[in-house]
């Protein structure tokens, strides 16, 4: 063959190496795979074509069977059941069998024979009484079987009836039985009649229709005629009693019902019903019964942790069924308590109850339309959150009252008594039960309404301190996650008590007294708080270094963010309520000294965790702002400073030159401050300022502002400011200072100078440098953007506080008959001393605080300050109230001129300045440094260091009589070489009280 030029003559190539045979047949193979698979395609048609075929033809069979067995029915019996005597209903009689075989509830007439054949069956009952013998003659033994398949067939039917005509029935469904002879009527008191519980096929009976899912037909009955279920008083509807015989036969001995698929049962199909006992309230008493409500909310229990796959579609959005469902449970319950042996009952009600309340979106104090945020509105990835019906919330809100909290608590921990060794299963049972309850309870409904009753009205506090010591002492936390239903059982164990505790004890500590607290040692002993001290500390430490939980921000809504996260949730939550207690104990050791302050500090505080504190977004950084009482208060005073050196760093390089420079009347110092230093910008604040001293006969002092001057103008400007003559402040019994609450009757622009003097503080802590102004605590916590309570009221006046706490533990008598009811009572006698309290330290000085605190914030940032306490903060201010330290100083001092530590000169200069008294060291160390207060952290922080120099020219004779002078800029001490101690005494203190100024520097 020659080539033609033609391209598609040109022989092919299989690229996969494969032969023109080879691709024939899998071509071949694939094709006889379709093949088969067609024809079995065809084969199932056919078959399924069969099956239908032959079930159309079964059906149409049964259906004329059945128009059959109709015809003769009616035929033989009447068309209105007219021929029906007691012996139809006998085991040997066609009558049931024929109407239970053809009857279909769709059918008029069928519906009509149903209906009469009930009404006999009542009325041949009621003329003999025997419903066994009517129905079995007289060997029910042999006829059992047939007489229990006739008559669960026959209440089944009646059901139906109901449910398939429930529209046109729904206004019979409401009636009393005895007042009404309606068809619903007639059928629903046959129902009655046939599952009486005294009847022996009862159990298989209720059995049978259980299977049924007959929850599920009566709940479509009561949505359908619930406008109709709002009654009379006192009325018990037919339909009512048959639910309550169903109920109450579940369960209860000697029942052998199994049990059923949770989606068909009571409480998913029934108790999911909004409102459920203002439609039928006979049917709460019912429930409430001892064992029959146990035994229905154990079944809940078992489920309630899937309960989104066991409850019904919701009725309406705002009706979801796992709220409606503890609404009626939360009625429920007050009833129950009252029942005896009711702690197994409590334990699965706070089981239940919680996971229920925990699907809930949050509970409002008072209602809006705007009330969902932007964290609100995804719950996983695209599930919107419901808000409740207003009538729904309010039924759950009011359902968590006092009196419930009481009963509940009381019935699941009054029965512990103090106890030693390791808790029992029963109480560590009820501990999870009870405070896995509560801990949502918490983040669900407002706060106020809640802690009062569970601090002073039950045992909580004790028995749950009780229960924590013995877990800590015997390490057995584990076995509260092991039995917990809410805890996963590798959980801590001691967060859900931390949760729950934590709150309810520091409530308690904000009312009570402190003779309650350190003499009468109320709630707890000096010895337990101890040890609660170290098992806060060590919680705290475990959650927040050791095992951080890696979770999303939960500031924005905490019940959103329980439920997507809840273990999560629940460790951030006992994290923060142990410190704010540690804190509170934190602040009452300050007032009285119980325990060392050590005590409070975490264990791994190390260089290591220091120096990461140090940088923002650290987790150690992270325990500053959270727990900043589990770091050593020098620590965190070294971060402060290093955050004070950082920031002034930062502002010194963009100032070459000082812009700043005042001149200051020293007779005037207060007035001429506030005049030129209060209008400079928060920039100008944070730099350098030179002030130089005029005094009081117009003349320039001769020193030059190295820093020192500056120093002694702050210390004066403050003496100045903070002096009660002044009228700015005030001081307590204890001469600390606080705002005068009349300030304003003494200064017109009295708020611009709280504003200036809080500036003036700042910038004295910006530039390192201690003054002496003793605040009073509760002033400081308002610093602190802090609320005053009643056991702060002794540091502002003791004498008011010793009479309020009379009121408080005073035994009312009536002088006249009602007289209880005048004035202050019993009952508001603690709502009247924290009211007072609130006025005196809170209310009075509202103005003055808030105005001190914009100045104080233009230089030291919040967060900077919420590391220290109120007597940190006033260290921060002042140092320590002991003075300083000779010994610390002596060895952090440098020598220059000739001098050395060995010198005979330096010898007896130390030995002179030992021998001062406190008053004149500090007006030495003034005199030298500017400052009467040491370094907050000791002389080794002191910039420069302190320095003492041989005096020039001191040689002669004359010279010797000259007087030291100082560098305060320098922190130099320029010192003669005094031949005698005498003599140097006499020269040192002659300096450092002529009060001459600078004119000796």
């Amino acid at each position: 063959m020659f080539f033609s030029g033609d391209p598609s003559n040109r022989k092919r190539v299989d690229l996969g190496g494969r032969s023109s045979k080879e691709r024939d047949r899998q071509k071949l193979l694939e094709q006889t795979r379709l093949e088969r698979n067609r024809r079995l395609w065809l084969r199932q048609q056919n078959s399924a074509a069969i099956k239908i075929q032959k079930c159309y033809r079964g059906r149409k069979a049964v259906e004329a069977e059945r128009s059959r067995v109709r015809d003769k029915f009616f035929l033989t019996f009447g068309q209105c059941c007219q021929d029906v005597n007691r012996q139809c209903f006998g085991p040997d009689s066609d009558f049931l069998r024929q109407l239970l075989f053809f009857f279909n509830p769709k059918y008029a007439a069928d519906v009509s024979a149903l209906v009469e054949t009930c009404r006999l069956l009542q009325q041949f009952v009621q003329d003999n009484g025997d419903v066994v013998g009517l129905f079995a003659g007289t060997d029910y033994a042999c006829k059992r079987g047939l007489v229990e398949y006739r008559v669960k067939h026959l209440v089944y039917a009646c059901i139906r009836v109901l449910y398939e005509n429930r529209n046109q029935l729904k206004d019979q469904l409401c009636l009393a039985p005895e007042k009404s002879n309606t068809s619903a009527n007639i059928l629903l008191k046959a129902i009655i009649l046939l599952i009486d519980q005294r009847l022996p096929w009862a159990c298989n009976t209720i059995s049978y229709l259980l299977r049924r899912n007959i929850y599920s037909l009566f709940r479509e009955i009561i949505l359908t005629g619930k406008e109709n279920f709002q009654g009379s008083i006192g009325i018990v509807s037919s339909l009512e009693r048959v639910l309550a015989l169903i109920i109450s036969h579940v369960g209860l001995e000697p029942c052998c019902c199994p049990n059923i698929d949770p989606c068909w049962s009571f409480s998913s199909q029934i108790f999911t019903f909004p409102f459920l006992w203002r439609l039928f309230p006979h049917l709460k008493e019912i429930f409430a019964t001892p064992g029959l409500s146990q035994h229905y909310v154990h079944q809940m229990a078992l489920c309630v942790k899937d309960h989104t796959n066991v409850l019904p579609a919701d009725i309406s959005s705002d009706f979801p069924g796992y709220a409606c469902l503890l609404g009626n449970l939360l009625e429920a319950a007050g009833v129950a308590f009252t029942q005896p042996g009711s702690f197994d009952w409590a334990v699965d009600f706070a089981t239940v109850a919680t996971f229920l309340l925990q699907a809930l979106p949050p509970i409002q104090a008072g209602h809006n339309d705007s009330r969902m945020g932007e964290d609100d509105m995804l719950v996983g990835d695209d599930l919107t959150e419901v808000v409740l019906n207003r009538d729904l919330e309010q039924q759950i809100s009011s359902a968590i009252d006092p009196r419930f909290l009481l009963q509940l608590t009381n019935v699941l921990l009054g029965g512990f008594s103090p106890a030693r060794g390791s808790p029992d299963d029963k109480e560590v049972a009820a501990v999870g039960a009870a405070c896995a309850f509560l801990h949502v309870t918490f983040n669900i409904l407002p706060l106020e309404r809640i802690m009062t009753v569970l601090a002073y009205r039950t045992e909580l506090v004790p028995v749950l301190w009780n229960f924590m010591k013995r877990c800590h002492e015997n390490q057995k936390w584990s076995s509260l996650s092991e039995q917990s239903a809410y805890l996963p059982a590798d959980a801590p164990g001691w967060l859900l008590p931390l949760a729950v505790f934590c709150p309810v004890y520091k409530h308690m500590l904000m009312i009570v007294d402190n003779e309650e607290f350190y003499e009468q040692e109320k709630p707890l002993s000096l010895v337990d708080i101890r040890c609660l001290i170290v098992i806060l500390r060590q919680a705290l430490w475990q959650i927040l270094w050791l095992n951080p939980a890696t979770t999303p921000n939960f500031s924005a809504d905490g019940a959103s963010a329980m439920k997507r996260h809840p273990v999560e949730f629940l460790q951030h939550r006992a994290c923060v309520v142990a410190s704010e207690l540690l804190s509170q104990l934190q602040d009452w050791n300050n007032r009285r000294e119980f325990t060392a302050p050590s005590d409070f500090h975490a264990d791994g505080v190390n260089d290591v965790f220091i120096s990461q504190a140090m940088t923002e977004n650290t987790r150690a950084n992270d325990i500053l702002k959270q727990a900043p009482f589990l770091v050593p208060f020098t620590s965190r005073a070294k971060i402060f400073n290093s955050q004070l050196a950082a920031l002034k760093e930062r502002n010194s390089s963009h100032a070459i030159f000082t812009r700043n420079r005042f001149k200051i009347r020293r007779d005037h110092i207060l007035e001429d401050a506030f005049n030129q230093l209060n209008a400079l910008a928060e920039e100008d604040l944070r730099g350098v300022i030179r002030i130089t001293f005029v005094n009081e006969f117009g003349v320039e002092e001769a020193g030059i502002d190295g820093g020192g001057i500056f120093k002694d103008f702050m210390e004066n400007i403050t003496r100045a400011a903070f002096d009660v003559q002044y009228g700015l402040f005030k001081e307590t019994a204890d001469h600390l200072l606080y705002p005068n609450p009349g300030s304003g009757l003494v200064h017109e622009q009295h708020l611009q100078f709280f504003h200036f003097l809080g500036t003036v503080l700042a910038k004295a802590m910006f530039e390192g440098i201690l003054v002496d102004i003793p605040f009073a605590t509760f002033f400081l916590s308002k610093l602190k953007q802090k609320y005053n309570y009643l056991n702060d009221l002794p540091s502002l006046d003791p004498e008011l506080y010793r009479h309020l706490i009379f009121l408080k533990h005073y035994e009312e008598e009536e002088l006249l008959p009602g007289g209880k009811n005048i004035r202050v009572t019993n009952e508001n006698v603690i709502t009247f001393i924290h009211l007072v309290a609130n006025h005196r330290l809170n209310f009075q000085i509202r103005q003055q605080s808030s105005h001190f605190l914009r100045g104080f914030q233009q230089l030291i940032q919040k967060d900077w300050i919420d590391m220290f306490n109120e007597h940190e903060f006033q260290l921060l201010i002042s140092g320590s109230v002991d003075g300083f330290d000779i010994i610390d100083l002596r060895a952090h001092t440098n020598y220059t001129g000739g001098y050395h530590q060995d010198h005979y000169v330096i010898e007896m200069f130390w030995e002179v300045v030992q021998n001062f008294s406190l008053a004149n060291q500090r007006k030495f160390l003034k005199f030298v440094t500017g400052c009467s207060r040491g370094p907050l952290l000791g002389f080794k922080y002191l910039e420069p260091l302190f320095c003492i120099q041989r005096a020039a020219g001191s040689a002669s004779e004359e010279a010797l009589d000259r007087l030291p002078t100082s560098a305060t800029c320098m922190n130099l001490l320029k010192l003669p070489p005094y031949r005698s101690k005498q003599q140097m005494e006499q020269k040192l203190l002659y300096a450092i009280n002529a009060d001459a100024g600078f004119d000796l520097s």
